[in-house]
C-alpha cells in the first residue's frame, strides 16, 4: 500500500491517533503510543519538514522517558531462576543464616527462601518478594510471596524456596509435582511489602545473651519494604545510646549494653535512599533475660 493510500485509509478511520482501530496483527503487543508512532512514521515521506522535526523530537522524548522508567522501575519483575530445599520438609530450614532459628522455618506460613545476592550481607533478611515461575502450562500469574530467612544459591539461582513455596507457584497439585520434579525453574520476581496483620515488631533475645555483659537479639515481623540498616540501644534515664553491631543476618549484638530499661531505635532505609528512625513504644525491661521475646508495641509500613 502506498503512503498516500495509507494516509487516506487512516483519515477515513479517524486519523493516525485512532490506534484502537489500526492494529496490524504483528503490532498487537506494542503500547498505544508506540503504535501511534508507527502510524506517523509510515507517513514520514509525505510530511512537511517542520512536522518531521516535531515527530523526531517527540519520538526522542518518549524513547528517553521509556528508558528512564525502565531504569527506575521498583515494581518491575526481574528474570532469574529458583530451586527448592531438596532435603527439607514443606517448610524452610531452622538453621538459616538470618538467625531466625526454628521461627524462620514457619514464618509467613512456611513460604520462605534462601537468597544469594539478595541476602546482602544480612540486610536482606526479612525482605519479601513475589516470585512466579514463567511456564504458563504449570504456573499461576500471581506466584507466591516469600520471606528471605537464609543465604544460599544453587545452579545460578537467586532463590532456594521451601518445598511449600515452590509448589505454591503452580496452578494445581499435579502441576506442583511437575515443578518439583524439574528441581530448578525460570522465574520472575520483584520486591513487595511484607504484611503481618495483628503483629507488632518483636525482638527475640539470643540464647547466648548474658546479663549484664552481652546482649544479642533478632528482629521479627518487620512490615513494609524498607531495610533495617542500623539499631541503637538507649538508656531511658539519661538517653545515652549505643550503636549495635550486625553480627550476621538479622542478629544485632553488643557487649557491655547500657543499663536500666532500654529504649530501642531502628533506622529504616528504603530503595530511594530515604531514612527514618523509629522508636518503639515499649522498652526492654531492666531485668531482661536470654531467650525472652519482647513486643515493641509498634509496627511500620515503610
Amino acid at each position: 500500500m502506498s503512503n498516500l493510500a495509507k494516509f487516506t485509509k487512516l483519515k477515513n478511520m479517524g486519523g493516525c491517533f485512532c490506534y484502537k482501530y489500526y492494529k496490524p496483527c504483528s503490532l498487537h503487543a506494542l503500547p498505544p503510543y508506540l503504535l501511534c508512532f508507527y502510524c506517523l512514521f509510515s507517513l514520514y515521506p509525505i510530511m512537511a519538514p517542520s512536522l518531521r522535526f516535531l515527530l523526531f523530537l517527540s519520538a526522542t522524548f518518549f524513547f528517553m522517558q521509556t528508558l528512564a522508567e525502565a531504569a527506575t522501575c521498583s515494581d518491575c519483575f526481574i528474570h532469574s531462576r529458583a530451586a527448592y530445599y531438596p532435603n527439607s520438609d514443606e517448610n524452610g530450614t531452622d538453621t538459616g543464616r538470618c538467625g531466625y532459628g526454628s521461627f524462620g522455618a514457619t514464618l509467613n506460613g512456611g513460604d520462605v527462601a534462601a537468597a544469594s545476592d539478595l541476602y546482602r550481607d544480612g540486610v536482606g533478611c526479612g525482605a519479601c518478594y513475589q516470585v512466579r515461575c514463567t511456564n504458563s502450562y504449570y504456573c499461576t500469574n500471581n506466584g507466591v510471596t516469600i520471606v528471605i530467612t537464609d543465604q544460599g544459591s544453587s545452579d545460578n539461582t537467586d532463590f532456594i524456596l521451601s518445598r511449600r513455596a515452590f509448589g505454591r507457584m503452580a496452578q494445581t497439585t499435579d502441576a506442583a509435582a511437575s515443578l518439583l520434579a524439574l528441581g530448578v525453574v525460570d522465574i520472575e520476581y520483584r520486591r513487595v511489602s511484607c504484611s503481618y496483620p495483628y503483629k507488632n515488631i518483636t525482638i527475640k533475645l539470643d540464647e547466648n545473651s548474658n546479663y549484664p555483659y552481652y546482649l544479642g537479639f533478632v528482629i521479627w515481623y518487620q512490615q513494609g519494604r524498607s531495610d533495617i540498616t542500623a539499631v541503637q540501644l538507649c538508656e531511658t534515664q539519661n538517653f545515652v545510646c549505643k550503636l549495635l553491631d550486625r553480627s550476621y543476618g538479622s542478629v544485632w549484638t553488643t557487649t557491655s549494653p547500657p543499663s536500666g530499661p532500654l529504649s530501642l531505635r531502628m533506622l529504616f532505609s528504603d530503595e530511594n535512599g530515604d531514612e527514618t528512625w523509629v522508636v518503639p513504644v515499649n522498652n526492654i525491661p531492666n531485668d531482661w533475660k536470654a531467650g525472652q521475646t519482647y513486643d515493641t508495641g509498634v509496627q511500620v509500613n515503610l
